[in-house]
């Protein structure tokens, strides 16, 4: 079916479908490839190719549509459904046919766990660990091994509880078995080799402890389907329910949900991958750009791949500086975008003496914009890693130009959020060890050890709500143990319908929250929100899964006073500007040892990453694109060496072939244009150095230094 005449342009004034566009939505049968450069239509295109297989007769159940964030599944069904209506030439009342099977991996995940949970060993009751809990939990089965005390042989310090996690995440996603942790170890933990076989005894233990508890953690819910899919009856069953699956941000996947999709679609049958491998900037997740860059190849004969190389974002020579950029890529998969927009403004590289000039240019630049129609909120300053803004955040407070930074705290990390959803946890699996313990604490007068000895009791007992009827608390606690046993007997016994369950624990909690926390109102909204998405979710486990799997971001934890200012910059990590745009971007500290970083200069996997996270930080730009070069910054880690500063070269992804296509405006710091006479007080500066340093009696040092 044709959908060209039901799609929304990308922009106005653009075509509807681009021939490219309507290739991708008109494939039939075998494995395709669409290879969608930054700002080319990618969900337009995708969504358009679901309403057309819906239209052409395809039962919409029978799509499986796996995104990486929850947003993008809901968006990509809205602009489905949208054209689906135009397409049928359905009144716009006409309910739109759902696509029950679209979400995240992750939650595809748990949604085929929960339901086929009896048949993997699992108790259908588990409880998904968000990614603070799970350290929580590594950190508990790390005290309990001893690794929080001295090492054997000698050592004195083990690597702490996240990045335990981190060699556990990488080592599940690389889909690699436990015998392969000393080279993986080797390759991104090196500082941790020494403790490798420490760390082998750890995953087991962490394995085994959740186990115990009925818990999965995030990487679990991959690691269980694909343990599903390779059973040949119930994987089978499972890849029999679709007909086509399609696949949003390929270049984000991880080896294990290359074999995941691998085992859905053996042959490659009804199998549709959208993604660029020039935007792929997750390998410290785990995700493989080759899983991209060799999908074609997979299969026999080569899937059809279709670039969608046409821009409707940005003007033809930022495009063209971006082109170069990853035209130097040691392995790419070929693909040019063009715009018909042009300008005859040219992307910059701005030279500047140090960090504190670079504020000042990027400060003076947004100003001068903002006189000239651009709204603060219509440009953004993008860079490698958070405190590489630190001087221009000074710059801006001190000028009093709004600005708003993209990182705080996770809604879920918040720890008055953590102790309510902890309630709900314990009361949905009596055996978390550390849900309980959490709550438990909450209580007045039980610390640390009592709360564990209560909980050591209720895990060695066989029924533990039994045992917590019976557990004779102490003293100095027992009128408010009594409130919390109650409590929780009701919502493991006899709960009341969904949300009341929810509605009890924050009644219960809202006197502690007052006891335990400053800033006890702007925290209860929060809760109040908690009680809102609830309302939303179908029961208990779904919410508590729901929320651990796509989590929302806003917190008044821990945040500062509210924004009083109509308009505002944005500061983002080029990571956290990933799918954004522009009118204006500027880009910090385009230099070696920051982009690239200086880490990962001695890896050829890690370098070509860092030229893509520098193309991403290009492309998120409309119409104007700055990149900053310092001559020198500031470096804490040198100062007991007596150095503060470090002095930095451009970029090696901006070699010089490729300055003609950039402007250059001033200040251009202390470095001259190529055939450009120093200035006069450049040459004064060495006579006089010449003078001071040429012999004893002028006054400089004897020759026997």
């Amino acid at each position: 079916m044709n959908i060209q005449s039901a799609a929304c342009a990308p922009r106005p004034g653009a075509l509807v479908l681009n021939p490219q566009q309507q290739a991708a939505v008109d494939h039939r049968g075998g494995p395709l490839l669409v290879l969608a450069g930054a700002g080319t239509g990618k969900t337009m295109t995708l969504a358009a190719r679901v309403a057309a297989l819906v239209a052409d007769g395809a039962a919409p159940h029978r799509l499986l549509l796996l995104t990486f964030s929850r947003r993008a599944a809901v968006e990509m069904q809205q602009r489905a459904g949208r054209l689906l209506h135009q397409a049928l030439g359905l009144p716009p009342t006409a309910a739109v046919p759902q696509l029950p099977w679209a979400g995240t991996f992750h939650s595809i995940g748990a949604r085929l766990l929960r339901e086929l949970a009896p048949q993997l060993g699992l108790d259908e009751h588990f409880t998904v660990l968000d990614r603070a809990d799970a350290e929580d939990l590594m950190a508990w089965v790390r005290q309990d091994l001893g690794l929080d005390q001295a090492g054997e042989q000698g050592r004195t310090r083990f690597p702490l509880k996240g990045t335990c996690l981190a060699v556990y995440s990488r080592l599940v996603n690389s889909a690699l078995p436990l015998d392969a942790l000393p080279a993986l170890v080797a390759e991104h933990f090196p500082w941790c080799v020494e403790v490798v076989p420490e760390l082998g005894r750890l995953m087991q233990a962490y394995e085994a402890a959740k186990h115990a508890q009925h818990l999965l953690d995030y990487d679990d819910l991959l690691l269980y389907w694909d343990m599903l899919m390779a059973d040949p009856t119930l994987g089978a069953q499972v890849a029999a329910r679709f007909d086509q699956v399609l696949v949003d941000e390929y270049q984000d996947t991880n080896r294990l949900q290359a074999r995941l999709l691998e085992r859905l679609s053996p042959q490659g049958r009804g199998l549709t991958v959208v993604g660029d491998d020039a935007q792929a900037i997750y390998g410290f997740r785990a995700a493989s750009v080759d899983n991209i860059l060799r999908f074609a190849r997979r299969f026999e004969p080569a899937a059809a791949t279709v670039a969608l190389e046409r821009n409707y974002r940005s003007t033809q020579p930022i495009l063209e500086a971006a082109n170069a950029v990853m035209a130097l890529a040691a392995d790419r998969l070929p693909k040019t975008l063009w715009s018909d927009q042009t300008s005859s403004a040219r992307p910059e590289v701005v030279n500047v003496d140090d960090e504190a000039a670079e504020a000042r240019w990027v400060a003076d630049a947004v100003l001068r914009r903002r006189e000239e129609g651009l709204r603060l909120k219509q440009q953004a300053v993008l860079f490698r890693t958070g405190h590489h803004s630190a001087a221009l955040e000074l710059e801006l407070a001190r000028r009093r130009i709004p600005f708003v930074k993209f990182g705080g705290l996770r809604f879920l990390e918040a720890a008055h959020v953590k102790d309510a959803l902890a309630v709900l946890r314990w009361a949905a699996n009596p055996r978390s060890r550390l849900a309980a313990f959490r709550v438990v604490q909450l209580l007045p007068g039980m610390g640390p050890a009592r709360a564990r000895t209560l909980v050591d009791a209720l895990q060695a007992a066989s029924d533990p709500w039994a045992a917590l009827r019976r557990y004779e608390s102490p003293p100095a606690v027992r009128l408010v143990f009594e409130d919390l046993r109650g409590l929780m007997l009701r919502l493991a016994l006899r709960p009341p319908p969904w949300p009341q369950e929810l509605s009890l624990v924050l009644e219960w909690f809202q006197p502690h929250l007052e006891r335990l926390y400053e800033q006890a109102v702007p925290r209860a909204l929060d809760l109040q929100q908690l009680a809102v998405l609830a309302r939303g979710s179908r029961g208990r486990d779904a919410f508590l899964t729901e929320l651990a799997l796509d989590p929302p971001e806003a917190s008044s934890d821990e945040s500062g006073p509210p924004l009083k200012d109509e308009d505002y910059l944005i500061l983002s990590t080029i990571h956290s500007a990933k799918g954004q745009e522009w009118p204006a971007v500027t880009v910090l500290r385009v230099v070696d040892g920051c982009l690239p970083a200086d880490l990962s200069t001695g890896s050829p996997v890690d370098l070509e990453e860092e030229r893509r996270l520098l193309y991403v930080a290009m492309t998120r730009a409309r119409q104007h694109l700055s990149l900053m070069v310092p001559r020198r910054f500031h470096v804490t880690q040198q100062s007991r060496l007596g150095d503060r500063h470090l002095l930095a070269g451009r970029s090696r992804f901006l070699p010089e072939s490729l300055m003609p296509l950039f402007d250059h405006p001033g200040p251009q710091g202390l470095k001259s244009a190529p055939g450009t006479p120093p200035p006069q007080a450049v040459v004064d500066l060495k006579a006089r150095l010449r003078q001071r340093w040429a012999a004893p009696e002028a006054g400089g040092p004897s020759g026997s230094g």
